[in-house]
């Protein structure tokens, strides 16, 4: 019986390991430019796919998500534990960190008592070497019971001698030990699933129902009935009130007493150690002072680099130049000469168009911004820099219901907030994730739309930046822990390794900055085409005009704005940064005094977010969830602008 459904057929290779151990470098070697990305079915969870050919075999290689264990705690684990039940013949790279080797085998040990065919990659094995860490190659594949092949991944060493012994892969030996009365209890738990299977079951399934029945994979669950699951709790329920902890602990106890032994067993440290200028900056970037100096040194350069370079100078240049005074007059041209239909040129090149708007905007406006965000990213990433800033703001994020990992997709939305929504994938739990897509709507502004603001604070007192700064910060704090107790769900433990810093290869860098562009032009280009055609029905059918009729009112009265900023926060839907500088144009007519610029620019960083983002919330979300955020986000953006305008009047006060 098939214990999950995944959409891989024929030779497979799934590459397994912990996160941050260079599954993905390695996928990259295998496979070459064959490189596909697609959403697991039911999940968030993206695999990254290719082709790997060897002698008369092609293999669809398949990376999945980093995991620490296959006893789901996480929707990548859960992924990751369903596609090895879906394919038991493919075969398994496991890669290991040669520098974090006991973290590894506890996986080892699982992919045993699961019997899948698999081979190691010890990655690392430079960084090992240069911390004084020596390991018995030979040793630890007779241990384990499979090949064994030391590999450096960024650089491509062993990456030949990994192919070649993939063929050789073969079920691993290496598995846990427990006490006599556990494994009594594993024996009648096998009995029970293979009564329901008709076939011997896998003793990791027999562990995951000893611990948790509710873990076991669906269609198991079917089968065994409630009279199954009712014989497994019997099984287990005398062992939890023996242990009088939770099984998964003293099961864990059990596996790391049997890995420590095998570490003592095949790892040497020489004398000397990690050192060097990479190892004290490693330490510098946690630390709880310098660390934080560090942190804001990094992010000035990255918001120099994207906000000023990307979204400054590359998209004048493309958006100003290339666009604006070669490709749409051009396309204009063409439209009138060629195109006899009034709204069908309008429909390509007018206010509202295809190409005048979805194109200009995604690929002259919205991609040399990501493009220059994901260059960073990867430096960030391939330094190994990136985990400790996740250390460094995890106590700030916690104040808001998430962990330290946050802080990756809200720096992307300091570049483009639409792709920063499909980054909080990463978060373990749907919970964090709409946490994050909340956050992301209400109040981080992408750089364009913060390079307008900022042109607008500095024309107002310096109370009148604290102001704005205050009000945001403490607006996205209280609807982040509020959101935390009101959303249903629990949030996820912060485990993350921090890898030695390194100087970033290029090759790494380019490699995903371009699978992520791909990603970008495959993910959110349709989307900013859809929301143009909507714009285009919208006004066509006069319906912009009503909205900008109706909102007026709400503006004037409720934020003690001008009639004219309504068609400011209209425009901020279809693109933020549009709205903010219809603001600021305002201001410069001398249409709003300082109390009104305060006001204007805190409800456009909190307003709702721009219609691509919107549209990828929906993506990711669903409809229902789309719509609530966006709506909570409105009010939370009027509600505060309008409480602002009120208590600046009261006091008297007019930045």
């Amino acid at each position: 019986m098939d214990t999950a459904t995944a959409d891989v057929a024929g030779d497979v290779l799934l590459l397994v390991g912990n996160p941050n151990v260079g599954k993905s470098a390695l996928f990259s070697h295998l496979t070459g430019k064959y490189v596909t990305v697609s959403n697991y079915p039911g999940t968030t969870v993206d695999l990254t796919r290719g082709r790997h050919r060897r002698d008369a075999r092609d293999y669809e290689v398949v990376d999945t998500p980093g995991v620490y264990s296959l006893h789901p705690q996480s929707e990548d684990e859960l992924v990751t534990r369903d596609l090895l039940l879906a394919n038991p013949h493919a075969v398994v790279i496991l890669v290991l960190d040669a520098k974090n080797l006991a973290r590894g085998l506890l996986l080892a040990q699982q992919l045993g008592e699961l019997g899948a065919p698999f081979c190691v990659a010890l990655n690392m094995a430079d960084e090992a070497l240069s911390q004084g860490l020596r390991i018995d190659e030979a040793a630890l594949a007779e241990a384990l019971g499979v090949p064994v092949v030391p590999t450096v991944a960024t650089s491509g060493r062993g990456v030949e001698a990994l192919a070649a012994a993939i063929p050789t892969a073969r079920p691993g030996r290496f598995r846990g030990v427990f006490p006599a009365e556990i494994e009594t209890a594993l024996d009648r738990l096998a009995e029970v699933l293979a009564e329901a299977t008709g076939a011997p079951s896998a003793r990791l399934l027999a562990l995951a129902a000893l611990q948790e029945p509710a873990s076991l994979p669906a269609p198991l669950r079917e089968a065994l009935g409630p009279g199954g699951l009712a014989r497994l709790e019997a099984i287990a329920a005398p062992l939890r009130r023996l242990y009088n902890v939770p099984l998964a602990g003293a099961l864990t106890s059990a596996r790391l007493g049997g890995v420590g032994a095998l570490v003592r067993q095949v790892q040497n440290r020489e004398a000397g150690g990690p050192g060097g200028l990479a190892s004290r900056l490693g330490t510098l970037a946690v630390h709880p002072v310098g660390g934080l100096f560090a942190a804001l040194a990094v992010l000035l350069v990255v918001y120099e680099f994207v906000g000023v370079f990307g979204a400054g100078v590359l998209v004048g240049w493309l958006e100003n130049g290339l666009f604006g005074r070669v490709l749409n007059p051009l396309l204009a041209a063409a439209a009138g000469r060629f195109v006899p239909w009034a709204w069908l040129r309008d429909f390509l090149v007018g206010e509202y168009g295809l190409f005048t708007m979805a194109l200009t905007y995604s690929l002259a406006i919205i991609l040399p911004v990501v493009g220059t965000f994901f260059i960073a990213f990867g430096v960030l990433e391939d330094s190994g820099y990136m985990p400790r800033l996740a250390v460094m703001a995890n106590r700030f994020f916690r104040r808001m219901g998430l962990h330290g990992k946050a802080v990756l997709p809200m720096i992307l939305g300091l570049g483009c907030d639409t792709m920063a929504t499909l980054t909080a994938r990463i978060m373990e739990t749907r919970k964090e994730r709409i946490l994050v897509t909340l956050l992301l709507a209400l109040g981080v502004p992408c750089s364009a739309q913060l390079g307008v603001i900022l042109g607008m604070l500095g024309t107002v007192s310096f109370v009148g930046v604290l102001i704005w700064v205050g009000v945001v910060t403490v607006v996205m704090m209280a609807t982040g822990a509020i959101a935390a107790r009101i959303l249903p769900g629990a949030g996820s433990d912060f485990i993350l390794e921090l890898p030695p810093m390194r100087v970033p290869g290029m090759r790494n860098i380019l490699i995903k900055t371009g699978a992520r562009i791909e990603w970008y032009l495959k993910e959110a280009v349709p989307l900013f085409v859809l929301g143009t055609i909507l714009l285009f029905a919208l006004d066509r059918l006069h319906l912009l005009v009503a909205i900008r009729n109706a909102a007026a009112p709400v503006v004037q009265a409720l934020l003690g704005l001008p009639e004219r900023a309504t068609d400011a926060f209209l425009i901020g839907f279809l693109r933020r940064d549009y709205g903010a500088a219809g603001l600021y144009d305002l201001q410069r007519q001398g249409l709003m005094d300082g109390r009104q610029v305060v006001v204007s620019l805190v409800v456009i960083t909190l307003f709702v977010p721009c219609i691509a983002n919107f549209f990828v919330m929906v993506k990711e979300r669903g409809l229902r969830t789309g719509l609530a955020i966006a709506g909570v986000v409105m009010v939370i953006a009027l509600g505060v602008g309008g409480a602002l305008n009120w208590s600046l009047r009261l006091l008297g006060v007019d930045p």
